[in-house]
């Protein structure tokens, strides 16, 4: 085998036979040795693990990741690790690093009046435990903590929903229900019954216009934005003449000179022009 591939050209070689010995490969070419000339920053390829928000968060995870009794702190485990964590950060951010070095040496101070004897007060009660401030500290720091996650956990616009919204078309023009022909009727009947109360008994015969009325109608309305039901007829002049007026308020109606409207089931009846006179 050896002797074929040395009297075979080189570009007859098999991709096993080069993927062997190549180191790897740029481009879908073998790279058979690295380039001297190559250069990776020193913190390309740097991970960070963790991401704390300050040192209490810090120092809440170490202490909270180990089960510890945060009422009893182990200072001196915690704070080695602490100061490992810092070394860390020191060497690629030393603003960064100035925060948790002040939290480092609030540790180192309260561990050190730990090992001192305890001093009475002059009450005589015992002196208040060092760590019971960065106890506190750290309860208080939990709590909020919790309380962000738990709102950050609700529904938010935009993110977890959208509001909806709907085009609703409204008119300035005030809308009136229709008047059913029930109640125009019994407008009708009411205005016979107050003409039987004023009718004569004097025959006469009257030629009467329906046109004539319309007329008379439209003026009666002129200048004025509305009028009752009953206020556009003469009940003292009979029955004769207020049929010819109630037709004559129909074919105004039907050719949309008139409204008839009325605000409410069982209101009155208003009637008013449906243009305005030049």
């Amino acid at each position: 085998m050896d002797t074929a591939l040395s009297q075979s050209p080189p570009d007859a070689i098999s991709p096993s036979v080069v993927d062997n010995v190549a180191v790897a490969r740029l481009y879908g070419e073998p790279l058979f040795a690295m380039p001297t000339d190559l250069y990776i920053p020193p913190d390309a390829l740097e991970v960070f693990l963790e991401a704390f928000e300050g040192p209490l968060d810090l120092l809440l995870y170490l202490i909270r990741k180990q089960n510890f009794n945060i009422l009893d702190i182990p200072l001196a485990s915690v704070t080695v690790q602490y100061l490992a964590y810092v070394e860390q950060i020191r060497k690629t951010n030393l603003e960064l690093a100035s925060e948790y070095l002040l939290m480092a040496a609030m540790l180192i101070e309260i561990k050190s009046r730990m090992l001192l004897p305890p001093k009475k007060s002059a009450e005589g009660e015992e002196a208040e435990d060092p760590r019971a401030e960065l106890v506190r500290r750290l309860l208080e720091y939990e709590q909020m903590k919790l309380a962000a996650a738990r709102l950050d956990n609700l529904p938010v616009i935009g993110r977890d929903f959208l509001r909806a919204q709907v085009a609703v078309e409204q008119s300035l023009v005030t809308r009136f229900p229709d008047v059913e022909p029930d109640e125009l009727r019994a407008a009708w009947l009411d205005i016979l019954k107050r003409a039987k109360l004023n009718q004569h008994h004097t025959i006469t015969r009257e030629q009467l216009s329906v046109r004539e009325h319309m007329s008379i109608v439209l003026k009666r309305l002129q200048g004025r934005r509305f009028a009752t039901f009953e206020d556009l007829f003469d009940v003292s002049r009979g029955p004769q003449v207020l049929v010819v007026t109630f037709i004559a308020m129909l074919e105004l109606s039907r050719e949309h000179l008139l409204e008839v409207t009325q605000a409410e089931a069982f209101a009155p009846i208003y009637v008013r022009l449906a243009y305005q006179p030049a």
